[in-house]
């Protein structure tokens, strides 16, 4: 069974910095795109980031690109999520994702969006307030 566990959240200053963790059971995550998402208030599930299978490729929103790194840590089975210089307006639940890829050679990347991935994490609440 796919399992994802999420850690990490929590508040943090303006400018500060967290790190996101999604470590998965029950199955290989190398074998998997992960994607990160982000639910605020009376808002949709956005997507933030996803990271290939095989580690051959991330995607960024623009609103988090140069300040937000997606890595993976095979021996872990874990994905991270590096937060800096984080903004206000970067609150909300943080969710990961994912979907496996097909057999065979080559990483897989697929759409970065909400309806691409079946298998999520519980979700963890990240603060940014001064």
């Amino acid at each position: 069974q796919v399992q994802l566990v999420q850690s990490g959240g929590g508040l943090v200053q303006p400018g500060g910095s967290l790190r996101l963790s999604c470590a998965a059971s029950g199955f290989n995550l190398d074998d998997y795109a992960i994607g990160w998402f982000r639910q605020a208030p009376g808002k949709e599930r956005e997507e933030v980031s996803c990271i290939s299978s095989k580690e051959g490729s991330t995607y960024y929103v623009d609103s988090v690109k140069g300040r937000f790194t997606s890595t993976r840590d095979n021996a872990k089975n874990t994905v991270y999520l590096q937060m800096n210089s984080l903004k206000p307006e970067d609150t909300a639940v943080y969710y990961c994702a994912a979907r496996r890829g097909p057999a065979g050679p080559g990483y897989y990347m697929p759409l970065c969006v909400v309806s691409s991935f079946g298998s999520w994490g519980q979700g963890t609440q990240v603060t940014v307030s001064s």
